[in-house]
């Protein structure tokens, strides 16, 4: 897959990702607040960390979208773009809740200090920047920053995989909502 694609393929994903997210909000407060039996974050928790997360991200990502931009007046954007390759295998099990120990910083866990229609209203501005830096780096500029993601060993990685992450991450969530969801229907 040539950088193109790949960029498409981020858009395509972050759509499916927070439309996917966003359906959340609208449970009822008992699917929202229900705790699950392993005492884990409840779906309300988990809407918030999510954001948490992506704040964090794109304060990563609009620093690294910057420094891309301003390399792309001197290094070589086509030699880079003709060598890249995404290695998809690496990336793979970022979405997949329970796939490896995921070791979250402290900013990034719940506080419960926020209301729904606040996190709801910021999510949609966080997916909006990233379509605002995809259409920054319309031409593979995304290519010429790269930054370590320590996560699963990711290690360096560029802008567009930051965004690709963000993504991921979210979509790594769902899958715990989702089984929250379950148990509780169970009952």
């Amino acid at each position: 897959m040539n950088i193109f694609g790949f960029i498409q393929e981020i858009r395509d994903h972050l759509k499916y990702s927070f439309d996917e997210v966003d359906r959340w909000f609208e449970k009822d407060r008992i699917t929202l607040d229900y705790r699950p039996s392993n005492g884990g974050w409840t779906v309300r928790q988990i809407l918030e960390h999510i954001y948490l997360t992506n704040f964090y991200l794109l304060i990563l990502i609009e620093k690294g979208s910057k420094k891309a931009l301003r390399n792309s007046g001197g290094q070589d954007l086509e030699a880079e773009i003709r060598n890249y390759v995404f290695d998809r295998k690496k990336f793979e099990e970022i979405g997949e809740y329970g796939a490896f120990e995921w070791i979250r910083p402290h900013h990034m866990e719940p506080k419960g200090e926020m209301r729904l229609d606040e996190i709801t209203s910021l999510m949609s501005m966080q997916y909006h920047q990233c379509f605002i830096y995809l259409d920054r780096m319309k031409n593979g500029e995304g290519l010429l920053c790269k930054t370590t993601m320590t996560v699963n060993g990711l290690g360096k990685i560029n802008v567009y995989e930051y965004i690709y992450f963000l993504s991921l991450h979210a979509r790594r969530h769902l899958k715990q909502m989702e089984n929250n969801e379950s148990e509780l229907d169970k009952l």
